[in-house]
């Protein structure tokens, strides 16, 4: 899915579009004037670093995994679930949502609370969760000629 955001400079006005063969630059890095940013709604990114207990996969671990991402693709403002994992065996899950309103009806969801209750119990090892707002993006898509 693509988020586009309409980027604004601390004056109000949009900045240039850096763009060439497929680049593209949304710039939403403020400077700081009067030593307050704009106010701007920025998408909000949750890395979730975890990494499985043996058993996981025998206590229910995929299906609860499976209901969970659907559930927060079900959430307002949602954007993206992807999780990724490395040869040593840690995952990473990336969400994201579009405001930190609704990355917070998320996290305090009663079934996904009871979740990562479960996950806690039954799943995890260990995990550690970090939640950003987007400051800058940049993307690249190269234009595909046969």
């Amino acid at each position: 899915m693509s988020l586009t955001i309409p980027p604004r400079r601390h004056d109000g006005t949009a900045p240039e579009a850096i763009s060439g063969a497929g680049l593209r630059h949304d710039a939403v890095r403020f400077g700081k004037a009067c030593g307050m940013e704009p106010e701007i709604a920025r998408p909000v990114v949750t890395v979730f670093r975890s990494r499985l207990r043996r058993d996981a996969e025998t206590n229910g671990y995929a299906e609860l995994a499976a209901r969970m991402a659907d559930r927060a693709r079900a959430m307002p403002g949602f954007i993206d679930f992807k999780t990724f994992t490395a040869p040593d065996g840690e995952r990473v899950s990336v969400i994201v949502f579009d405001t930190i309103a609704h990355q917070h009806a998320w996290r305090d969801d009663a079934e996904h609370r009871a979740a990562q209750q479960r996950g806690r119990d039954a799943f995890y090892s260990e995990y550690a969760i970090s939640v950003c707002q987007e400051l800058d993006r940049r993307s690249f898509q190269a234009e595909y000629t046969p």
